[in-house]
């Protein structure tokens, strides 16, 4: 059975402007029948990294905000910690980063909360009981909000080929544990004709799971100069993969075959995982703007691939993810952007930029779990 998927393009005119298209299209999409009078709302949000500039801009969240106090409930804007390091690895940093990116509760009326605590220690343990993962970790401000709604900046992301609604509701939801054991199998491969030995993915460990050796004499070397290696230690990584993005070398990398799967799978299970109990009062929003090539988390945003397409929501997290994917494969691609020039630029966006990424496994796996359906309506608002 088809699921309703409600659209609204970025158009405006005087008698009706962009924050009063998203009251509109929330509206219609069902937010009075989710949110609970006088209950806890959860917004699930993505604050952005410090110096990523993608993220969903704050002055668009207050319609949102503004929707759910007239239902009655009571909203607040929430993410969880990362695994990585950055501006957002613990709630004093998160919250300083937040408001830097412009999240102010005097610009979106709602108080902001990090969702696993101070430390990323603050879960829930839910019982799941699916392939992979028994029971999931939960940040606590989500698991015990009586009402979820996701806000997420739809994009294109490493490992999970896109970045959407079941991304920021299943890894945007783990605390540090369930971030860590969504992110298990995702262990970084080195190369070793291109490890220089700089030491720079040290920096970014949180974990100590890198360190400098002597390079054995039968080794590739890409310089003469190249004496050191870098060595991983298995027993301690957790496969947040921080280190494969700060290497300028290329000499981290994924085991894309074996890795990519089973971590979908695993945060598909998160996602239902921070939906039990809230089956029938979660709300998905899906923001098409600004469609970078990564994910928020970077600390910087590559040019747009395709041009800003418009906002989505719905009750179901699949059918807005596959409606989500659907049009951006259907945008011709930007000149100026990183996938210009690829053969599958206007067929496949996400393999335009990574092709060993098969997308689709995230949502076959979604659906087989009962999160939802990949067949929907779209209604044009």
């Amino acid at each position: 059975m088809s699921s309703q998927v409600f659209f609204t393009d970025l158009r405006a005119t005087d008698s009706e402007n962009l924050l009063q298209k998203i009251s509109n299209l929330v509206d219609k999409a069902g937010i009075k029948q989710v949110v609970k009078r006088k209950g806890l709302t959860a917004i699930k949000i993505h604050f952005g990294e410090r110096g990523n500039t993608a993220f969903i801009r704050p002055l668009l969240v207050r319609p949102v905000v503004d929707a759910v106090k007239a239902a009655g409930g009571k909203p607040f804007l929430t993410d969880a910690n990362t695994l990585y390091v950055g501006s957002r690895g613990n709630a004093v940093d998160h919250l300083k980063t937040a408001v830097l990116n412009g999240f102010s509760p005097s610009v979106v009326d709602a108080p902001l909360i990090i969702a696993d605590g101070i430390d990323g220690r603050d879960e829930v343990v839910v019982p799941i009981g699916l392939k992979h993962c028994k029971e999931a970790y939960v940040a606590s401000a989500v698991a015990r909000a009586d009402t979820l709604i996701s806000l997420a900046h739809f994009k294109l992301h490493e490992t999970a080929g896109f970045g959407g609604a079941i991304k920021n509701v299943g890894m945007g939801s783990g605390s540090r544990r369930g971030k860590m054991a969504q992110h298990s199998d995702v262990a970084p491969v080195i190369y070793f004709d291109k490890c220089i030995g700089c030491g720079t993915c040290m920096d970014q460990c949180a974990h100590g799971a890198l360190s400098l050796v002597d390079r054995p004499a039968d080794m590739p070397r890409p310089t003469p100069e190249a004496k050191k290696v870098i060595r991983i230690d298995a027993k301690v990584c957790v496969g947040c993969a921080g280190c494969i993005h700060s290497c300028l070398q290329g000499a981290l990398g994924v085991d894309w075959e074996a890795d990519i799967p089973p971590f979908m799978e695993r945060m598909v299970e998160y996602t239902a995982g921070a939906l039990k109990g809230k089956e029938k009062r979660s709300l998905f929003v899906n923001f098409l703007t600004q469609i970078s090539p990564a994910c928020d988390c970077h600390p910087h945003s590559d040019a747009p691939i395709v041009a800003d397409i418009g906002i989505l929501a719905s009750r179901d997290i699949v059918a807005i993810d596959q409606a989500s994917m659907d049009l951006l494969n259907a945008q011709p691609p930007l000149q100026s952007s990183c996938i210009h020039g690829s053969p599958h630029a206007h067929t496949d966006k996400v393999k335009a930029v990574y092709p060993n990424v098969d997308w689709q496994h995230q949502l076959d796996y979604a659906e087989e779990v009962g999160l939802g359906s990949r067949s929907y309506e779209l209604i044009r608002l």
